[in-house]
């Protein structure tokens, strides 16, 4: 059966897409077959940079591991009971056609509070929340005193997420693995950047998650997306020395991924 990874966060901007693109490539280049539903239907950024990947690979004739973007079936309506949502049914017959050939199906979440995004989250067996390394983002896992020091209780995301391990308990499944990845943390020592870590570090023992390293902000990100590509595709299109940014980067993006430990993936790009 297929590990379900989701990223979720309900705030748009905090870089979701761009960890679901290097933990999808990261691990298809580790060997495994990796399936991606982009629950966002309207932006669809995930989306478009597996496009773009596919019509880089047509175009070019270069050999890149392959991702498999799925879409959501149809689902006929007129089957459904009075209080059953088409949405669930053309999520879960999604990821039963998935589940028993792929060995890793990541789930994008929109930037929003979506009956999708409720859904999946209660089908990760790891769930990734990408933050920005500002109160303005931790305001959606928890409310703060004015100081920013003391926790006064779980904001909505956080809510939903208990809701979502409430019903994998009733459902007999094994509990959520939760990380926070802190992305855009700032290189200098700052007062804010130490307050952020308290908080995180005293939430992630109140609510139950764990806390990993996420990306800075680079350029090369945004550089890369129209032909659907990352850090670890450069060499198999030419690219055979990086600069600094380049390399920084792709330290970021193996300690992400072994701090996310996922099952039978061995980190080694």
């Amino acid at each position: 059966m297929a590990h379900i990874i989701v990223v979720g966060n309900e705030k748009g901007g905090a870089g979701k897409s761009t960890v679901s693109m290097h933990v999808a490539t990261t691990l298809a280049r580790t060997g495994h077959s990796v399936a991606v539903l982009d629950m966002d239907l309207r932006q669809r950024s995930l989306g478009r940079y597996l496009e773009n990947r596919k019509a880089f690979v047509a175009e070019t004739g270069i050999d890149l591991p392959f991702i498999e973007l799925t879409e959501l079936p149809d689902i006929d309506e007129s089957a459904l009971g009075p209080n059953e949502n088409v949405y669930d049914h053309r999520l879960s017959a999604a990821i039963a056609d998935l589940e028993p050939r792929v060995d890793f199906i990541l789930i994008d979440c929109p930037g929003s509070h979506t009956r999708l995004s409720q859904v999946a989250h209660s089908l990760a067996d790891t769930l990734i929340t990408p933050l920005n390394d500002s109160f303005v983002d931790f305001d959606l896992l928890a409310r703060t005193d004015q100081k920013g020091e003391n926790i006064l209780g779980p904001s909505v995301y956080s809510e939903m997420v208990w809701n979502a391990r409430q019903l994998r308990s009733q459902a007999g499944l094994k509990p959520i693995d939760w990380i926070v990845i802190r992305n855009r943390v700032g290189t200098q020592r700052m007062v804010n950047k130490e307050k952020m870590e308290r908080a995180v570090k005293m939430l992630s023992k109140r609510i139950g998650f764990r806390v990993a390293p996420g990306f800075s902000e680079r350029v090369i990100f945004r550089e890369l997306f129209p032909r659907g590509l990352t850090l670890l595709d450069l060499k198999d299109i030419g690219v055979k020395q990086l600069n600094i940014s380049n390399i920084a980067a792709r330290q970021e993006l193996r300690e992400m991924m072994k701090a996310l430990d996922l099952p039978e993936v061995e980190i080694d790009i």
